[in-house]
């Protein structure tokens, strides 16, 4: 059972900065991809970012040249989505999820997310 745990978010003012990250309890093996996701209050959860094993990423319209996902595999995997210029409608809770098995959609998990705030 992989665990994943975000952290870094936060309140931070229009056209700032922000780099999240979300560590998994283990080096995930037969990981196909993990992805950021997004949920505003009264919106339904939308897809922001993801990253396969092999690194091919892939990003949302709204977030397309100011977002960034990498994914670091030592002790234990670890994603991050560095966030620059940041505008108010980038607000909510930050989920990440991973997709793994022998092919997509076999196991998937999420991590309980981590709240950005953009206002000044």
């Amino acid at each position: 059972q992989v665990q994943l745990v975000e952290s870094g978010g936060g309140l931070v003012q229009p056209g700032g900065s922000l780099r999240i990250s979300c560590a998994a309890s283990e080096t995930i093996s037969n990981l196909n991809e993990m992805a950021w996701y997004r949920q505003a209050p009264g919106m339904q959860r939308e897809l922001v970012a993801t990253i396969t094993s092999g690194g091919t990423t892939y990003y949302a319209d709204s977030v397309k040249g100011r977002f960034t996902v990498s994914m670091h595999n030592g002790k234990n995997t670890v994603v991050y989505l560095q966030m620059d210029r940041l505008k108010p409608e980038d607000t909510a809770v930050y989920y990440c999820y991973a997709d793994v098995g022998p092919v997509q959609g076999v196991y998937e998990y999420w991590g309980r997310g981590t709240q950005v705030t953009v206002s000044s």
